[in-house]
């Protein structure tokens, strides 16, 4: 017991939380009244609430006014609930127990989810009552509900939805360790997704961009406005480190912004048929209205970083509260305005009808390769922001990694650095190019882009070293903080799941036996058949073949590294598994992805099966070069281990170093001949023990 009576030097003093603009229930109700104000208002004036068509029975008032704002809710709710995972997942720093600060707020998360799931349901029945133009009441059964969600993209989207916030829900509950969080906040980020891939981005002209602009939208919203939120109750209730809360959110938020920022342009671009209709249509004058206040939110993230993150380190909270609550309730207007956007008809939507092949690619069937096929294969690009935005920013931070590296007098060499751009630049070009025009398109194509991401562009990238530069550049967490990105990236190049899947014969067979279980089933043409599926394809292909050359000839840290003459061996062992599927795709009598071509409808291609051919040559022809360069490669990182190899153990000899091999033998062989002339024991007596 101290002096003072009825004292407890481990009882947390209790601390008031900081004055608000308004109460927090008040706070986020106004966010959430915001939005669906500035919704009606954008829908009233832009007609986005009109859903008659000529002839058909408008479906009422109730789902004309009741979807969008279903919409909204749903909408809040899935950033709630990424924001409240984010910020006990990866903001608030903690173990791998989760403190009871993270506990309270996965309740919230559980909460958010439940609300979720609540919004989507009720979304789904008014997307059914919209649809067949039918009040409500007269769709309100099971099977209308059961028939829509298995035939139709956006009853499955809203399907998606539920089912993933109801497994948050469950794992919220139940959870206690930061892995589960961590899954949690994963399947939030996933469970976003379903409505880029199923509404109406996914039947727009050039969908490909569309979707996928959709989707880095989507996340990055949630993950900007989510993130604000709780970072901004966790400071207003003052938390246990919600100051470093905030420092964590900082950076991210900025990427964030940059991704809301540069996907929304892309999906403006793809929506718009000219500049003109920024100005002269109600869509377009939205579009302004939302850029305007993204550069409002970025111009207030420059002055919390200028201004109130340092007085908030300095301990006073107050200037953040207040201009992160009205960051809040901007935000809060722009996703009123973004529902607005999708109920509001684009200039020109609908007038021109395109073929049912064109409505498959996203873009016209292209004119044939002609007499020089090298030509359009170079020329007619098609933009794909998955990969633009993924290859910029992977050079982005990789040429900042350099620059750090360079800045305090540490020497990176050239060679990596040109070996990564390189990598990237021959992924744009495989992916953006008329490779990836003609590759939905021609059999032969295809097997050129699949045979240049999983055999060419791996060489290069592991060549880079980008887990190396990354260690070298991400400063280490101070002693007795959380890990930080330094930490985790070391942590995960040595657990148990790359031990796994780095181990020669591991990386082997996913490297052969992923082009045979996608060609030789039914998986090419189901996956051909979506943009999602598409865009899987093509990165499960850079992925093995990354893992693969990783294991060869890779210059980052592992679990293990295999001798030279045991990767030289998987190399040898690999080789002919891959001319074998070059050989059958050539001899093959069976058409690969018959259904698929059938649709598209190409009438320059006469004899599918030559095409088939040709890509069974390419495919042998290019691995031939790949496999001569790894070789080469790898004998020159051989003959160099050796060298370094030699000079260290020269060093230890010039030290007299005796834990050198070569002392240590020469010592061994000494006290061998020292016990050689060693006078013999008498015969009598106890014999000699081992140690003796």
């Amino acid at each position: 017991m101290t002096a003072e009576a009825g004292h407890d030097p481990s009882r947390r003093p209790t601390r008031l939380p900081l004055p608000l603009p308004l109460p927090l229930p008040l706070l986020l109700a106004a966010a959430v009244g915001t939005a669906l104000a500035v919704g009606t208002a954008a829908l009233w004036a832009g007609d986005g609430t009109r859903t008659g068509v000529p002839g058909i029975e408008d479906a009422g008032a109730l789902t004309s006014w009741g979807l969008p704002m279903a919409r909204i809710l749903t909408d809040a709710a899935a950033v709630a609930t990424v924001g409240a995972l984010l910020l006990v997942a990866v903001l608030l720093p903690g173990g791998r127990a989760l403190s009871p600060v993270q506990l309270r707020y996965l309740n919230w998360a559980a909460l958010a989810a439940g609300t979720w799931a609540l919004a989507s349901a009720v979304a789904l029945v008014f997307t059914l009552s919209d649809l067949f133009a039918q009040p409500v009441g007269d769709v309100m059964s099971a099977a209308m509900l059961a028939d829509f969600v298995a035939t139709d993209a956006q009853g499955r989207s809203y399907a998606l939805m539920i089912a993933a916030a109801g497994v948050i829900v469950t794992v919220c509950v139940g959870a206690t360790t930061a892995l589960w969080a961590r899954l949690a906040l994963v399947l939030a980020l996933a469970g976003l997704l379903p409505p880029a891939f199923g509404g109406h981005s996914a039947a727009a002209g050039n969908h490909d961009a569309a979707v996928t602009s959709l989707a880095l939208h989507l996340v990055g919203v949630a993950v900007w406005f989510g993130g604000l939120v709780f970072v901004l109750v966790a400071v207003a209730r003052r938390e246990d480190r919600a100051a470093d809360a905030v420092r964590r959110f900082s950076p991210l938020a900025g990427w964030a912004l940059l991704a809301v920022a540069a996907s929304g342009l892309v999906n403006a671009a793809v929506r718009l048929p000219s500049p003109t209709e920024v100005f002269t249509s109600a869509y377009g004058l939205m579009i302004l209205a939302k850029a305007a206040a993204l550069a409002a939110l970025a111009w207030m993230g420059r002055w919390h970083r200028r201004r109130t993150l340092p007085a908030l380190s300095a301990g006073r909270g107050g200037a953040f509260v207040r201009l992160a609550a009205g960051e809040l309730l901007l935000m809060a207007a722009a996703m009123g305005l973004a529902v607005a956007l999708s109920r509001t008809p684009a200039p020109g939507a609908g007038e021109a009808s395109v073929s049912p092949a064109e409505e498959l690619l996203g873009f016209p069937i292209p004119p044939p390769l002609g007499d020089f096929p090298w030509t359009p294969l170079f020329t007619r690009w098609h933009f794909d922001p998955l990969f633009a935005f993924g290859t910029a920013t992977a050079a982005l931070l990789y040429l900042a990694g350099v620059r750090k590296l360079r800045a305090r007098g540490d020497k990176w060499p050239v060679g990596r650095t040109i070996s990564w751009l390189l990598g990237l630049a021959v992924t744009v070009l495989a992916t953006m190019s008329g490779l990836a025009t003609y590759g939905k398109v021609l059999f032969s194509v295809h097997m050129g882009q699949h045979m240049i991401l999983a055999m060419t562009v791996p060489i290069l990238l592991v060549l880079g070293a980008p887990a190396t530069l990354a260690l070298r550049a991400l400063p280490a967490a101070p002693k007795g903080e959380p890990d930080g990105p330094r930490e985790l990236l070391l942590r995960l190049l040595h657990s148990r799941y790359v031990k796994v899947i780095s181990h020669p014969v591991v990386a082997c067979v996913l490297f052969v036996g992923s082009a045979f279980a996608v060609y030789y089933t039914s998986l090419f043409e189901t996956l051909m058949r979506s943009h999602l599926g598409h865009l899987f394809m093509l990165v499960h292909f850079l992925a093995v073949g990354l893992l693969f050359f990783w294991v060869i000839i890779g210059i980052d840290p592992g679990p293990r590294r295999p001798p030279h003459l045991g990767r030289l061996f998987a190399l040898i062992l690999t080789m002919p598994f891959h001319s074998w599927f070059s050989i059958s795709l050539m001899s093959s009598s069976e058409l690969i992805g018959e259904g698929w071509w059938s649709l598209l409808d190409r009438p320059w291609i006469e004899f599918p099966m030559d095409d088939q051919y040709n890509a069974g040559a390419i495919a042998w022809a290019t691995g031939d070069i790949p496999v001569l360069i790894t070789t080469l490669i790898l004998a020159v990182q051989w003959v160099r281990s050796d060298q370094r190899e030699a000079r260290r153990i020269d060093r230890k000899i010039d030290r007299g170093d005796a834990g050198d091999p070569l002392a240590a033998y020469n010592a061994y062989l000494a006290s061998l001949h020292a016990r050689d002339r060693r006078p013999a024991r008498p015969a009598t007596g106890p014999a000699p023990s081992e140690e003796s």
